[in-house]
């Protein structure tokens, strides 16, 4: 835990009029604004919050009484494959403010945005436009997502959207001494790929101890398949999110499989773009290739594509990931 991881306990659940100017990008901090409380004691408080997590290596809680899955219907395999209970009419209807459009508030803490900043790393491949969320050096985990077709960065921490999830991870991040990242790219292949690569060799770079998720919504899937091949980028992944996204024949030959490298997988049973008995089949063909293979599934009952987007428990996937990492 550094200073840097500090600060940002410190912008998240501090209110602005006792903090001083702050930031992360110059590493400068400016004459302090007039506060009420002395700058020293909100200092320690977060020290002793960043210092005191709920267990080794995981995620301390944030709004888990609001987002933990409603209910199982079916566990197997000592909880690798879930059943959840969903149902519109609850999870959508009665959870937002405006349907699939605006959360109810009690979701969400928009304080966050005072450690969200809209950055471009220039890199050899390209200019990669990026939303990042955090601690951008020293951070204990790095969380990516990747959106799908027809989305952009935004999506990705959009607070109000699919039920409030996307402030959870942030919250999460930035709670934890972590790093949250939503980045553009140009396409779903090789160019998509090489750009996410950088961004992630960039930040890992940066904190070097950190334990790096790649979370990928829909047709973003390709591009987590195609870092899962890349040597430089799966030796240091911790943890693979697939949420309501496709299946790749050729990961078992992939540098992450081979490092054995937990795969979430989250997906609605009335999918109608990837067909769920085709992805809970490649769940399946994980094991058998490789016995004990770290992988888990989470069937949605009657959701639909986006459903897993909304619904996957963002604490909870990453850490059975976290104690399951190599």
């Amino acid at each position: 835990m550094d200073y840097a991881q500090v600060i940002v306990a410190m912008r998240v659940f501090a209110p602005p009029s006792v903090l001083p100017d702050i930031s992360l990008t110059r590493g400068k901090i400016g004459r302090p604004r007039r506060r009420r409380a002395s700058f020293a004691a909100l200092f320690t408080a977060a020290l002793v919050l960043l210092s005191a997590p709920a267990s080794a290596d995981q995620l301390k809680p944030f709004k888990d009484e609001l987002f933990a899955y409603p209910g199982i219907l079916e566990s197997r395999d000592g909880g690798s494959y879930l059943v959840v209970d969903y149902r519109e009419a609850r999870d959508i209807n009665q959870r937002d403010q405006i349907a699939e459009r605006r959360v109810q508030g009690k979701y969400v803490y928009t304080a966050v945005r005072r450690v969200q900043q809209d950055l471009v790393l220039r890199t050899q491949v390209g200019d990669v436009r990026h939303f990042a969320v955090g601690a951008t050096t020293n951070a204990r985990y790095i969380t990516v997502y990747l959106h799908g077709r027809g989305g952009s960065r935004k999506q990705g921490i959009d607070d109000f959207s699919f039920g409030g999830n996307f402030n959870r991870i942030k919250n999460l991040m930035a709670a934890n001494g972590g790093l949250y990242l939503s980045p553009d790219f140009p396409d779903f292949g090789e160019a998509g790929a090489a750009q996410v690569a950088a961004l992630i060799r960039h930040y890992a770079e940066q904190s070097p101890s950190a334990k790096v998720f790649v979370a990928c919504g829909s047709m973003g899937g390709r591009i987590c398949w195609l870092l899962a091949s890349d040597k430089t980028v799966a030796r240091r992944l911790s943890g693979i999110l697939l949420l309501g996204s496709h299946w790749d024949e050729d990961f078992p030959a992939s540098p992450a499989f081979k490092r054995r490298v937990p795969v979430f997988f989250g997906h609605g049973s009335r999918d109608t773009v990837f067909p769920v008995d085709k992805q809970e089949a490649f769940f399946r063909s994980l094991s058998a290739k490789a016995r004990g293979y770290p992988a888990r599934f989470v069937r949605f009952e009657t959701g639909s594509h986006g459903t897993p987007i909304r619904m996957s428990d963002w604490r909870d996937a990453l850490n059975w990931m976290l104690a399951r990492s190599p």
